[in-house]
């Protein structure tokens, strides 16, 4: 069975650090786009940061620019979140995913199949 497990998360201090990682149990890990999305009670899931599956290509929301890094080892079938400078705002549930399709088509969760669990990151201030 596919499943996708995030770990990393956990409380941090404003401007501080926290870098996410999702293992992927799919043999077809290096086929497929992989993104970041978050989700904070009743609102909906945002997206966060995509990769293609090669890792030359990256695509940001407006408000991690700067701040959050995603990337991938395909040898460990693992994608990361690196996050830094961390805001209050940033508090969420942070979600993987996986998209199928092999061109990346854009930032709506209807895209990705597959998802993970959650991990809890909560930012004091």
């Amino acid at each position: 069975q596919v499943q996708l497990a995030e770990s990393g998360g956990g409380l941090v201090q404003a401007g501080g650090s926290l870098r996410l990682s999702c293992a992927a149990s799919t043999r077809t890990f290096n086929t497929n786009i992989m993104g970041w999305f978050r989700q904070t009670p009743g609102k909906e899931r945002e997206f966060v940061a995509a990769i293609t599956s090669s890792g030359g290509g990256t695509d940001y929301a407006d408000f991690v620019k700067g701040r959050f890094i995603i990337s991938r080892d395909n040898a460990k079938n693992t994608v990361y979140l690196q996050m830094n400078s961390l805001k209050p705002e940033d508090t969420a549930v942070y979600f993987c995913a996986r998209d199928p399709n092999r061109y990346y088509r854009g930032k709506y969760p209807t895209y990705y199949d597959l998802w993970g669990q959650g991990t809890q990151v909560t930012v004091s201030s």
